[in-house]
């Protein structure tokens, strides 16, 4: 938790790390805003075949009942977020990703300096789930598709990203939607969460990404929604919607 979340700044895993100023309170064990914080937390999700299938059903069931709605998912439940736009595009009128369903295609392990990124394993077989999304032309099997990694990384503190080989199938069901990416300055999804913005062009789908840093609000890491500036956040993010929807 102190690690990710609440204090990275005393552990610099990743390039971003040392920018994170907005946890209330210490951020350490002991403090109570970290002893709240922990104590609503659950293990890490396993078996992501199994837990994305069960909450796209969910998530989908959700969407008949209430639709048409307005999407927002955060962390692990990214991909979740996606599968369920893609299976009922035309109830969904926006799909908010806040930091989540990235990296691409493999994990990403964090290692501090001077390597700082490490590729793990190839667990989104489908580029951004673990599970079938729809592509264009169809792919019946993951195997049909193929990734490559950048050459080079855009930028010394960014991670290469992993991306379709050309010609990149295209995520029709997405392309109905308006959709934005958002990524705090000194979260660990600061080296990544790029990539999902570019896959998804490369898939033909346009992305409004909101990288907070980029944008003049600063300091923030995974947990944004809990700092001391969420309602500034919370205030791009509202903004976005209106105007997508009015549109």
């Amino acid at each position: 938790m102190q690690q990710r979340f609440t204090a990275p700044e005393k552990y610099n895993l990743w390039p971003q790390a040392h920018l994170h100023t907005q946890w209330v309170g210490t951020g350490l064990a002991g403090d109570e805003n970290f002893d709240q914080f922990f104590a609503s937390q659950v293990p890490f999700v396993q078996k992501p075949e199994v837990t994305q299938a069960l909450n796209r059903d969910a998530l989908v069931a959700l969407i008949d009942k209430l639709g048409p709605v307005v999407v927002m998912v955060h962390s692990q439940s990214g991909a979740y977020g996606l599968l369920a736009s893609d299976q009922r595009p035309q109830l969904v009128k926006a799909l908010i990703v806040v930091e989540g369903a990235a990296p691409t295609v493999h994990d990403i392990e964090l290692v501090g300096a001077p390597e700082w990124f490490r590729d793990g394993p190839a667990a989104r077989s489908w580029g951004v789930s673990a599970i079938p999304i729809t592509y264009s032309p169809p792919a019946r099997d993951a195997s049909e598709l193929a990734f490559e990694q950048q050459a080079k990384a855009d930028a010394p503190d960014l991670a290469k990203c992993w991306l379709q080989k050309a010609p990149a199938r295209r995520l029709p069901n997405l392309q109905k939607m308006p959709i934005s990416i958002v990524s705090g300055e000194a979260s660990f999804y600061a080296a990544y969460g790029h990539c999902l913005v570019k896959y998804l062009e490369q898939a033909g789908v346009h992305p409004t990404f909101f990288n907070l840093g980029a944008m003049g609000i600063h300091g923030n890491g995974h947990m944004m929604m809990l700092e001391k500036n969420s309602d500034q956040i919370a205030d791009v993010m509202e903004k976005w919607v209106r105007k997508s929807i009015a549109e």
